[in-house]
């Protein structure tokens, strides 16, 4: 093939994944997709249960952090991303969470016009392959299998339990009609493997011989011809290269990558890119600004009983597991072992669920690195709504460096007081029933820490992200002198260029982020191909009847 396509996707992640499959279902369509990372075969990304290694190496993951946080005493928190084929999608948790119907109804308010509700449910039935969730509001033959753990632990239940006796609601679906609750989480694995967007949409793509995939290239800048994009400038194999595009270049390169690429081509800030020396093509200040994410605490809690993951935390049970999911993709080794969940609100006046928590059968940090010691459980807790916003900015015009990342964690008074409603909470649940044959010693963060000063402490030296960074190519309308991106995906103020991918959320969604970034590689691709958008539901969500005056 010419190094002349239709389109151009830089990024083979969650959204560009999703999008190659979909633009090339068209043969006439030719599709080229950048990636600067390598392969995805290998039991570390592919076994479920191996979560936390792939993250942790440097051969898929870009290694990015942030700058020192000046809420959180100077602490660099570790940014991943994926930097392999299907992105982050092969280093992720494999947690599966459409957000609340709530979340894309105000990125309609926001300017996001035909980004509702109504509108994205139909692209999220036709991504998936639901597997047990709730009839009428999933899909059942999308590309993307979701699943459910066996709940081989009776801690699972002991979570959905305690909420119950809490006063809670229970959801049999929190991707279905009822977010709010507790529940069966769902994860991207089918067959015993991780389902990313690679297996799920790269790699049937890549049969039909009308895409192109390019592994190590490393994208400098989008070409322009005056306002109009033309093509990608890129390095490979120690060549610098040029490909061309007939109709238009997708940017869907991460939410610290995209805004990277505009920039160094020319689109950003007008001021910032001149301290670089890079001419102006679109003078957009948006770009790179209103970075959000989600952080999180591990509230850990002293097992009784022999029956955590602590019993295989040793060379001879972990090569066990490895050799069952190797042969038979079975076993531990087959899922992420978040499998049970819930979704809750901090307080009455709260619309919807802004509190979110995953539980896992180990005491354990999520990077893997620190076991407590003994049998234990945690569940994973924060806020899914700070009003905290941060940037993204070049250190240098050379794509090879490093950006700037500023997320100001815990910028507001708000943040603090939600994260010690998180803990307290939490400390509630593990105390309910439920829990009383398994209840030990609380590890983490520890009975004498209680008064606001010595929770505040806490959260400040052991909040983690949740690596869900997004909002750096905003989506709004045209007007808006602080979007980037109009509501079909077109970067404003120039021609034959989009971004499609978690940069472009106006506010963060309400759970992971993988599911709604394929939702919107799948909803762009619409826009790209200049088909009519799917018809818009009318499926009514549920919203907690006393939420005005009630907690739970």
């Amino acid at each position: 093939m010419s190094d002349q396509f239709d389109f151009i996707i830089v990024g083979a992640g969650s959204a560009g994944c999703a999008m190659a499959y979909r633009l090339s279902e068209d043969p006439k369509n030719r599709v080229l997709v950048l990636e600067f990372g390598g392969t995805d075969a290998g039991p570390f990304i592919q076994m479920p249960a191996a979560l936390s290694y792939p993250m942790n190496m440097s051969r898929y993951d870009w290694g990015y952090e942030s700058e020192p946080e000046p809420h959180l005493g100077g602490r660099r928190l570790a940014t991943p991303r994926g930097k392999v084929i299907g992105g982050s999608s092969s280093i992720n948790g494999m947690v599966y969470v459409r957000g609340h119907a709530c979340d894309f109804d105000t990125w309609e308010q926001m300017g996001a016009t035909g980004w509702g509700y109504r509108h994205v449910l139909p692209y999220y039935q036709r991504m998936e392959t639901s597997h047990g969730g709730e009839p009428g509001w999933r899909g059942n033959n999308g590309p993307l299998h979701v699943t459910r753990g066996t709940k081989w632990n009776p801690l699972f239940e002991a979570f959905k339990d305690a909420g119950e006796q809490a006063g809670y609601g229970v959801t049999r679906d929190y991707n279905g009609q009822r977010q709010e609750g507790f529940g069966d989480m769902e994860m991207t694995v089918h067959k015993g493997r991780r389902w990313s967007a690679a297996n799920a949409y790269l790699k049937p793509a890549l049969k039909r011989g009308n895409v192109t995939l390019i592994k190590g290239a490393l994208v400098h800048r989008v070409t322009f011809d005056g306002l109009r994009a033309t093509g990608v400038e890129y390095e490979a194999g120690g060549e610098t290269k040029t490909a061309l595009a007939a109709r238009e270049v997708v940017l869907a390169a991460s939410s610290i990558n995209s805004p990277k690429i505009l920039m160094q081509s020319g689109i950003g800030g007008g001021a910032h890119l001149a301290e670089h020396g890079i001419e102006v093509v679109a003078d957009r200040p948006g770009v790179g600004a209103n970075l959000q994410d989600h952080l999180e605490l591990y509230i850990q809690q002293a097992c009784t009983q022999p029956i955590t993951l602590y019993k295989h935390w040793n060379p001879i049970s972990k090569a066990v597991i490895g050799a069952q999911w190797l042969f038979f993709k079975t076993g531990l080794g087959a899922s992420n072992q978040f499998e049970s969940c819930a979704f809750i609100r901090s307080k009455a006046g709260v619309k919807y669920p802004d509190i979110q928590y995953h539980f896992l059968p180990f005491a354990v940090r999520y990077d893997g690195k620190a076991a407590a010691e003994g049998h234990g459980f945690q569940a994973h807790v924060g806020p899914m709504r700070s009003k905290s916003r941060g940037h993204v900015k070049l250190t240098s015009r050379d794509p090879r460096s490093k950006p700037s990342i500023l997320f100001n964690y815990m910028s507001h008074e708000e943040d603090w007081e939600d994260f010690r409603t998180c803990i307290r909470l939490t400390r509630e649940i593990f105390g309910q029933e439920a829990f009383a044959p398994f209840r030990g010693k609380e590890i983490q963060p520890g009975n004498h820490v209680q008064s606001d000063a010595d929770l505040n402490d806490f959260i400040r030296e052991h909040v983690e992200s949740a690596y869900h960074p997004s909002g750096t190519c905003r989506m709004g309308a045209t007007d808006d002198p602080m979007a980037v991106v109009d509501s079909q995906c077109r970067v404003i103020g120039v021609d034959g260029l989009r971004v499609a991918d978690s940069s472009i959320f106006p506010q963060i969604t309400n759970g992971n982020l993988n599911g709604p970034s394929i939702m919107v590689g799948e909803k762009a691709s619409d826009h790209i191909l200049g088909k009519d958008a799917l018809p818009a539901s009318n499926a009514e969500p549920w919203l907690n009847p006393h939420w005005e005056t009630s907690q739970r």
